[in-house]
C-alpha cells in the first residue's frame, strides 16, 4: 500500500498542506499515523477523501455539508450523497428563482431611467 507524505499528498489533491491540517482539526480527514521518523503517512483513502472534498466544494457543498455525507472515516452511502445533492438542487433552484426576480427588477429600473434624465427619472425619486 502506497503512502504519502503531507507534501506529496498536497501535491496529489491540488490543496495546500495547511488545508490538510486544516481538514484533520475539523475531523474531515484522520488524524494519521506517524513513521518512526515522525512524518505523517497519508493513504490513498486520504487522497480520496480530499478529492471528494474538492468535488464537493466545487458543487457548492459547505465543508459542514461534506462532513455530513462522509461520515466519520467512513465513506458515506450512495443514499446519503443522493439525499444531500437533492437538498443542494432545491435550495440552487430557490437562488435562481430569486436571482429572476432580482434580474426582473433591474430591468424595469434600466426601462424606466433609460430615456429620462435625472428629474424625469421615476427610479430615484421612489425609496428603497
Amino acid at each position: 500500500m502506497s503512502t504519502y507524505t503531507i507534501g506529496k499528498l498536497a501535491e496529489a489533491a491540488g490543496v495546500h498542506v495547511e488545508t490538510i491540517r486544516y481538514y484533520e482539526r475539523r475531523g474531515l480527514i484522520e488524524h494519521p499515523p506517524r513513521s518512526p521518523s515522525g512524518y505523517r503517512r497519508y493513504s490513498a483513502d486520504d487522497l480520496w477523501r480530499l478529492q471528494f472534498i474538492g468535488r464537493g466544494k466545487r458543487l457548492g457543498f459547505t465543508l459542514a455539508e461534506i462532513a455530513d455525507v462522509l461520515g466519520p472515516w467512513g465513506g458515506g452511502s450512495a443514499e446519503t450523497v443522493l439525499a444531500a445533492a437533492r437538498a443542494k438542487l432545491a435550495a440552487v433552484d430557490e437562488q435562481l428563482h430569486e436571482l429572476a426576480v432580482v434580474r426582473c427588477r433591474l430591468q424595469q429600473l434600466a426601462e424606466l431611467c433609460r430615456h429620462a434624465d435625472d428629474a424625469d427619472c421615476v427610479a430615484l425619486r421612489v425609496a428603497g
